[in-house]
């Protein structure tokens, strides 16, 4: 990654983490495995950190991730709800408490005027204790400009962040 990865945020996400007792899985596609990286770059990352599976073609997103063929179909690989099933997907297959997907449109090319480059999905997937209908995902969508090493750097950072977020917002205490 040509961006410095923030240690800190990465550290301030493990923390969280740890101390709860929780895990996480990635599911990446315009990423490549750049938040497994991240989040393996700081000692201590086996407690919490699963596993991350870099799903960049249909076929591996339906296959490891089961992701619909209908989805996929209906609403392409860059969508929301692609990046859903990616998340709610990584979450079971690895069965962890957090799922993270991105799926997007780096560059240079592959943009169109209504998903230019830059387009992102990030999706962030909770498994509450079963039977108590508390399970959720979320997934938003961001523009990020500049070249594609910067793309991939800036949704590293962002995913790190929602992620960080929807620990804060179940935070317990």
């Amino acid at each position: 990654m040509d961006e410095e990865i923030d240690l800190e945020l990465v550290e301030a996400v493990g923390d969280v983490l740890g101390e709860r007792a929780e895990t996480l899985a990635v599911a990446e596609s315009c990423t490549g495995g750049l938040i497994g990286g991240a989040l393996t770059a700081v000692a201590g990352s086996s407690e919490y950190f699963e596993c991350g599976l870099t799903t960049y073609s249909y076929g591996t997103k339906r296959q490891f991730l089961g992701v619909s063929r209908e989805v996929l179909d209906d609403h392409g690989a860059v969508s929301e709800e692609v990046a859903l099933e990616m998340a709610r997907g990584v979450r079971d297959v690895a069965d962890t408490t957090w799922g993270v997907a991105t799926t997007g449109i780096a560059g240079p090319s592959g943009g169109t005027e209504e998903d230019p480059v830059g387009t992102v999905y990030i999706a962030v997937s909770y498994a509450a204790p079963w039977e108590s209908g508390a399970s959720y995902a979320t997934a938003t969508r961001y523009e990020f400009d500049g070249d594609r090493p910067t793309v991939r750097a800036k949704t590293v950072e962002r995913a790190l962040t929602d992620l960080e977020d929807e620990l804060e917002g179940r935070r317990v205490g």
